[in-house]
């Protein structure tokens, strides 16, 4: 992406009306001194961000705030909207003065603060999308039927990810605390989400580390199995929407509205998460049953935008990994992270954390879920039921996943849900007897 500055046409107009000012990019004044156009990147399919960018952009909340700003004061404002599978392409144009929000991962947005520090376009972290409290956003996904169990086999193997990624931080740590060199004891490939996906299919990698939504999406079609859970790590991970300092300062009534906007949207999918899964799948073309497993009710992604002291105290944590690997050098978390904007304009009760995840049922033709205590309560419930998505909690780290992908765990008549064989191996080695079942067989066991 260019790096260079785009002319600062909203200039011609500051002696008509000074509102219609530009600020240093793209929310500048157009040629009419009337319409300041703003200018947002998102990431459509990377679904945590939905709140600020995919559900927003369907719901028009954002547009409808601007709307009535401009009754008030008079100057029509237009919202471009800019479609990424990352979060780099997203700095490299803040950097540049092109885009004016954004919203990305924990490791992008450290990135997003060091690069605009360094071309001298300072960015503020001004709210949260999603999040999840142990790391159960990113996972390590192989080719179904293969022989890897753990990320100790990964040893040797060549594994997919996105450099600079919240998915490759996650790798990092794993195999860190599995006695493996990142560096040096695996080869890693840093390929986009999707030609990872590819890759992965084609056997040109033998292992795929990515965020949301990917190794979900990649399960539900069959064409990959989890090797590993992050929430593992027992490590926040989360989205977050940054802005270009400029354009706050300059601009702080359409930040304001932005951030009214993405309250709005996050109050909709938290009271409406069937439809608002439903929304995403039509705009990005995921499968709503994929949508729902991060987004839902009892999803892997808890939806606020409150700044919450462990999410930053996380956000601290990366900094080494990304100057180990020469991403960033030293980054200021306490001054890039800005909590003013959002305790000025989305007021509003206090979200409450993600509790337990609760095994959950979405049945065809309907428009609501049920949600079950136990899983075994929903293998029950499954039986003769016409099932479009069972979702069960990895009984170790809570991590939801679909049923049907589950490893299932025998212990005497209780049945344990694990994302992973590893996972499912950990509670064995703990529990004597337990033995592993295929998912028939755990709903035939059920009684």
């Amino acid at each position: 992406m260019s790096r260079k500055r785009i002319p600062l046409l909203a200039l011609l107009a500051t002696t008509l009306l000074p509102l219609a000012t530009g600020c240093g990019g793209a929310a500048g004044a157009d040629s009419d001194g009337r319409t300041v156009t703003v200018t947002v990147g998102y990431q459509s399919k990377t679904i945590n961000t939905v709140t600020a960018g995919t559900l927003l952009r369907s719901l028009g909340y954002f547009e409808e705030e601007l709307a009535a700003r401009g009754k008030r004061d008079g100057v029509s404002y237009k919202v471009v909207w800019q479609d990424y599978a990352t979060g780099a392409p997203i700095t490299a144009q803040m950097t540049a003065g092109k885009i004016d929000i954004g919203s990305m991962g924990d490791f992008p947005l450290l990135i997003n603060a060091a690069r605009g520090k360094q071309l001298r376009q300072p960015t503020r972290l001004v709210a949260v999308t999603g999040y999840n409290l142990r790391g159960g956003l990113n996972t390590v996904v192989t080719a179904p039927g293969s022989s890897l169990k753990s990320l100790a086999d990964l040893r040797g193997k060549k594994v997919s990810t996105s450099i600079g990624s919240a998915a490759d931080g996650t790798l990092v740590r794993a195999l860190e605390r599995a006695g493996l060199d990142p560096e040096k004891d695996v080869r890693k490939l840093n390929q986009q989400p999707s030609v990872g996906a590819s890759a992965l299919t084609a056997g040109s990698a033998d292992a795929l580390s990515q965020f949301v939504a990917w190794p979900g999406l990649l399960a539900f079609q069959g064409r990959a199995q989890a090797l590993y859970d992050g929430a593992v790590l027992d490590l926040p991970t989360f989205h977050g929407v940054t802005v270009r300092q400029k354009f706050a300062e300059q601009r702080p009534g359409i930040l304001d509205d932005f951030l009214t906007a993405q309250r709005r949207a996050t109050d909709h999918l938290r009271t409406r998460p069937v439809a608002a899964a439903e929304s995403v799948a039509k705009a990005t073309g995921l499968p709503a049953e994929v949508v729902y497993l991060y987004n839902g009710a009892n999803g892997i992604s808890t939806f606020d935008p409150q700044l919450r002291p462990e999410l930053i105290a996380a956000l601290k944590q990366d900094v080494p990994l990304l100057k180990a690997a020469k991403l960033v050098g030293d980054v200021d978390v306490d001054a890039f992270v800005d909590p003013a904007p959002l305790q000025r304009a989305a007021a509003g009760p206090a979200y409450p954390k993600a509790g337990t995840a609760k095994s959950e049922l979405w049945l065809k033709g309907q428009s609501t879920t049920r949600s079950f205590d136990t899983p075994e309560e929903l293998l029950k419930a499954v039986k003769g039921a016409d099932v479009r998505a069972a979702y069960v909690p990895d009984a170790l780290t809570g991590t939801l996943w679909f049923a049907d992908k589950a490893v299932w765990v025998a212990d005497g008549k209780r049945l344990r849900p694990f994302v992973t064989p590893a996972n499912a191996e950990a509670y064995a080695s703990g529990h004597p007897g337990a033995r592993t079942v295929g998912y028939a067989d755990a709903v035939r066991l059920a009684s």
